[in-house]
């Protein structure tokens, strides 16, 4: 494997700071209203329903599509959050739409 590819999925890990079920669980509960509720696999945006996607994913098992899908991912996060990626408040609207992307802006990185 390329090593940039295994430096970024050791990045896209850091910053997915959400576990499959909190990813998942939040994409059902974005995509429910009052009268209707999406199936469990349909639920999210497409972007985070590939995210949960690699989540599930060895390293070795992934495809060119997997790695333009983590950069994307890397990218957004660090265009908008500080690079130590510390904890930080904020608006509402804002962590939503990094929580549908798999990052919790309010969770510590571990």
């Amino acid at each position: 494997m390329d090593p940039r590819t295994d430096d970024l999925w050791d990045e896209f890990h850091r910053v997915v700071n959400m576990t499959s079920r909190e990813l998942s669980e939040w994409l059902r509960t974005r995509s429910a209203d009052v009268d209707d509720e999406e199936l469990p696999d349909q639920a999210g945006s497409q972007l985070g329903r590939r995210v949960l996607e690699i989540l599930g994913k060895r390293k070795t098992d992934l495809e060119d599509d997997d790695v333009d899908v983590m950069q994307r991912v890397v990218d957004r996060v660090h265009g908008q959050r500080r690079d130590d990626l510390e904890p930080t408040a904020g608006d509402v609207r804002w962590r939503h739409r990094l929580m549908t992307i798999g990052h919790d802006p309010l969770k510590p990185v571990t």
